[in-house]
């Protein structure tokens, strides 16, 4: 009997969260993913808030969008970012600590529709809807 050695190359989220230097460079860390899920973390720094002294509302819809961005891409192929929306529910402010957890809704044909929830503890801080777009390959056919 022969056993075959567990495959420990790195899945597609693992590649595409390596090559990301705008997401590694703010500080946000991949804490776990899955089939059409991942769940991120980035801590509030000081150049990541706004006059307000609260957390600039771009950096948190990079951290959702890097969310979205690691559940869609967990199936294989290639896939972006057709749309998305947010809405800010709560302010967040530097020294947060926030986690994005993003989870598939439906997936047709080469589009899919994800959520996100973005957290500080059990409060929630916005809500993400993204659209996605698998792109084609040299194979595929037109749709």
């Amino acid at each position: 009997m022969t056993t075959q050695a567990p495959d420990t190359r790195p899945g597609p989220v693992e590649t595409m969260f390596a090559a990301d230097e705008a997401s590694r460079g703010l500080g946000i860390e991949l804490l776990e993913h899955g089939e059409g899920t991942a769940v991120l973390r980035m801590t509030v720094t000081a150049s990541q808030v706004n006059g307000h002294r609260i957390a600039h509302g771009g950096y948190v819809f990079l951290l959702a969008d890097s969310a979205f961005a690691s559940a869609c891409n967990s199936h294989g192929p290639v896939t972006v970012a057709a749309g998305a929306d947010i809405d800010f529910v709560a302010p967040a402010y530097e020294g947060d600590v926030l986690v994005a957890t993003a989870r598939e809704r439906v997936r047709f044909g080469r589009s899919g529709v994800y959520d996100v929830s973005v957290v500080r503890g059990d409060e929630v801080i916005a809500e993400f809807r993204g659209r996605s777009r698998t792109l084609r390959t040299q194979n595929d056919e037109p749709q």
